[in-house]
């Protein structure tokens, strides 16, 4: 089953065209066969709409599985570790959730940009990168297309790289059942680098209106990142819609949340 599964992700677009032409096929033998009852195509072009849309969501709600249950190479975690020695095997299984729950921001991105907040799970991602191979095949079934990394980063002065943030935070919310523009707690990908004590790491805290900033020159050199800053229109970019992934969301009907897209480009 899964290899069946695996074929069709891979053609799913030259599929979706194949299975689209059956109707509009059916339709056109039809019209010049029986010239005496001769009907007009909009039927055929109904089915073929349909049997490719769905096709589509098919293949969608497939990749979601793949990003959430494939098994990722064990060898990430131990190369993890090796980055940072202080991580015990449960701290690495919470990294790579972390991992999956960025993929799911890029899946439902439909390839805009979605930039990396944490530094440890850019760890994880970098590593695996490095690995071509099984990471262009992990691409091609979760996603359907080859992600390319981006080093992490927080908000800043391009507009572009705060989006993908944003897109980064709204999904990862999203994926935890948080409203993202009142948050009451962080997800996790934006809370493992505090979490897990990283570092030079991103500390994110769901709303810091009462608590202090650190300096980034200041300190232990940890600064205090807020959730409530990527709805804040201070900063660079569409606040208003995170990166236009809640218009996106809103036209889609939503997903309700879960459990715990290309990207690329950014960064510096």
């Amino acid at each position: 089953m899964q290899s069946w599964n695996h074929r069709i992700l891979r053609q799913e677009f030259a599929l979706g065209l194949t299975l689209a032409a059956l109707p509009l096929l059916a339709w056109g033998w039809l019209w010049f066969t029986n010239t005496s009852h001769r009907t007009s195509g909009a039927w055929a072009i109904a089915w073929a709409i349909a049997i490719f849309l769905l096709l589509k969501m098919w293949c969608r709600w497939q990749r979601e599985r793949q990003v959430r249950e494939a098994p990722l190479p064990q060898f990430l975690k131990r190369k993890l570790r090796e980055t940072y020695p202080h991580l015990s095997g449960k701290d690495s299984d919470l990294v790579e959730r972390g991992l999956r729950q960025f993929f799911i921001a890029c899946l439902r991105s439909n390839k805009k940009f979605v930039a990396m907040p944490s530094r440890v799970v850019d760890a994880m991602w970098h590593e695996f990168i490095l690995h071509t191979k099984a990471y262009q095949d992990w691409c091609e079934l979760a996603l359907g297309w080859f992600l390319h990394h981006t080093p992490a980063e927080v908000l800043g002065a391009k507009a572009a790289n705060n989006d993908g943030l944003r897109r980064a935070w709204y999904w990862a919310c999203r994926d935890e059942a948080i409203a993202p523009k009142a948050p009451t707690r962080l997800p996790l990908l934006f809370a493992l680098d505090g979490k897990l004590q990283i570092e030079n790491g991103f500390h994110y805290m769901p709303n810091c209106q009462d608590i202090q900033r650190k300096s980034d020159a200041g300190g232990d050199g940890a600064a205090n990142y807020c959730g409530t800053d990527f709805s804040d229109e201070s900063f660079s970019g569409a606040a208003d819609s995170f990166g236009g992934a809640d218009a996106s969301d809103s036209s889609a009907g939503g997903d309700g949340g879960g459990d715990g897209g290309g990207c690329g480009g950014g960064g510096d």
